[in-house]
């Protein structure tokens, strides 16, 4: 499907946040995804992501949630740009996070050529990010790839917790694990199955065995080829199954 690309500038509280859309040629309507980013910005490899979501079909968004500390950074997978992203992640605060969740839903449902139905999808920070709008937003279908903090006992910010607000999402889960990530201990895995089971969530948790943190990025020294393709595929899935007529 051909597609179209753009940046925008979203207002959020009096600030601007930037983003990258793609979306597919004609009128539509479409369905919208959020597709939240790593620490490393809306790199190439998160705009490639965007354009393959709108391939599919879908009006895609990437915001840069970094718009207060980082603004429009694209940092490089190396140890220089861990720092770099590391040090813009510690400034995050889960308040300021759900503000921009809102505002990009907004954003996609006030384009002429997108339906209400609107999913997300996201990386390590963007995994966690992916599960706070599930949580904070009625988003129908939401896929968080190696979520990181989602089970600690504060949020971003010092804030709640984002696994105790669990009971509050409406959409659909999945949940998307590298069975070798030692930046998620399978204790916090565990907690997110079962907060979520609790909470009648509907949901799936995957873990791929062989599969690293950022196993997704074919950018990253963990790139696992058959981990990403059926991770791909879930997702694609659920979105055609949970935003599409």
């Amino acid at each position: 499907m051909a597609i179209q690309t753009e940046r925008l500038e979203i207002a959020v509280g009096g600030e601007t946040m930037g983003g990258y859309l793609a979306r597919p040629e004609g009128d539509g309507p479409f369905p919208g995804v959020i597709v939240w980013m790593e620490i490393f910005g809306v790199n190439a490899h998160i705009r490639d992501v965007t354009e393959r979501v709108a391939s599919e079909g879908y009006v895609a968004l990437a915001p840069d949630f970094f718009h207060r500390s980082l603004p429009g950074v694209e940092l490089e997978y190396d140890e220089n740009g861990m720092a770099q992203g590391m040090k813009a992640l510690g400034s995050l605060d889960a308040d300021e996070m759900i503000a921009d969740a809102k505002a990009a839903l907004a954003t996609l449902r006030a384009r002429p050529e997108t339906t209400d139905k609107v999913g997300a999808m996201g990386f390590c920070i963007g995994g966690h990010m992916t599960y706070l709008t599930a949580c904070e937003t009625d988003v129908a279908a939401a896929a968080s790839f190696y979520g990181g903090g989602i089970a600690a006992p504060q949020g971003p910010g010092g804030k709640d917790s984002t696994l105790s607000r669990t009971a509050k999402i409406s959409g659909h889960l999945l949940c998307l694990f590298g069975g070798k990530d030692l930046l998620i201990p399978p204790d916090q895995v565990t907690a997110i199955r079962a907060s979520l089971g609790k909470a009648g969530t509907r949901h799936e948790v995957v873990i791929y065995e062989p599969a690293d943190h950022g196993f997704f990025c074919d950018q990253r020294a963990t790139h696992h080829e058959a981990s990403a393709k059926d991770a791909w595929s879930r997702v694609k899935t659920l979105f055609a199954q949970e935003l599409k007529p």
